[in-house]
């Protein structure tokens, strides 16, 4: 059965992680600028409060797993008032493996191992419209093993550290939306998978993804009336389905382009369009540059250039 998480993530192509441990003692508190890049953090000890950007502050306690699709900014604290000290993420991202926050003396009030992830892919925006902007897993032990295994494998250079790096980011990543409460989240695609009737046309679209849906034919799979299917949908994914159908065979095109030199009729058909002309004004609508180009730039930026 196709899995439509599983083949976002893979379209994603995890390369890497980046982690290192924080703690807190005292009176402290660090304000992060927004990132971009899907980030982390898991509560090892202690507990502390987390505020992000247009969100109730939340507080993290021992076990707790927050992912970050696209990191917004955000201030980490204990639970004494203070001005945080602002933090420039792309500087401290290249900086020392730990980093203590607050007073030096006695055992820190809370450690956290945070990091973020990197993607060999140039659809990381994938992430930021399927997905939650937050996700917060409390006392998931698997999570928990997962995180422990990446923090092992960050912490030495054996051989194959790359590889199995991005097979674990890939695999904590699916464990933590899996984790995730889908029927509570905000509009998008887990709350959409978590809807019985909505998953079964969203496993369809990606099985067949150049078939020629409609809206009706998409509504059947979901034992629905058409009505009914798109305002749910819409709803759930935030999203209208031929819009989601849409975004899911542009990625998969970006996909195709950046990673095998295929003739542009093979794209086309692969992604569900007749000619090459009609996918390609569709492409340049949707992602802003004509396909040839933009498989050009790709090949650049990888070194393929030639």
């Amino acid at each position: 059965m196709v899995d439509p998480l599983s083949e976002v993530i893979s379209l994603l192509r995890p390369a890497d992680v980046r982690a290192k441990t924080i703690s807190g003692a005292g009176r402290w508190g660090v304000r992060y600028a927004a990132y971009g890049h899907p980030s982390f953090c898991v509560v090892t000890d202690g507990a502390c409060m987390l505020q992000i950007e247009d969100a109730a502050p939340l507080r993290l306690e021992a076990g707790d797993f927050v992912f970050l699709p696209a990191t917004p900014a955000f201030v980490l604290t204990g639970f004494e008032a203070v001005e945080p000290e602002p933090i420039d993420p792309a500087i401290a991202a290249g900086q020392m493996d730990a980093v203590h926050h607050g007073t030096r003396e006695g055992a820190p009030d809370v450690r956290l191992l945070g990091g973020y992830f990197l993607f060999d892919s140039p659809d990381t925006a994938l992430l930021v419209d399927f997905l939650p902007k937050r996700i917060h897993v409390r006392g998931a032990q698997r999570l928990s093993v997962l995180v422990g295994l990446v923090r092992d494998e960050t912490s030495q250079s054996l051989p194959g550290r790359e590889l199995i790096l991005a097979r674990l980011v890939e695999v904590l990543l699916i464990e933590a939306l899996r984790a995730a409460p889908g029927d509570d989240a905000p509009a998008g695609l887990l709350r959409g998978l978590a809807d019985p009737r909505l998953a079964a046309s969203i496993r369809e679209m990606h099985r067949e993804p150049a078939r020629l849906w409609t809206v009706e034919q998409l509504a059947r799979t979901a034992a629905l009336s058409r009505s009914a299917y798109f305002q749910r949908f819409t709803r759930a994914v935030g999203l209208p389905p031929m819009e989601y159908l849409l975004a899911w065979r542009m990625a998969l095109a970006k996909d195709l382009l950046s990673r095998q030199r295929m003739r542009m009729e093979q794209v086309a058909e692969r992604v569900g369009y007749a000619s090459a002309s009609t996918f390609s004004t569709a492409f340049a609508r949707h992602v802003g540059l004509p396909p040839k180009t933009y498989a050009r730039a790709r090949m650049q930026d990888r070194g393929l250039d030639h």
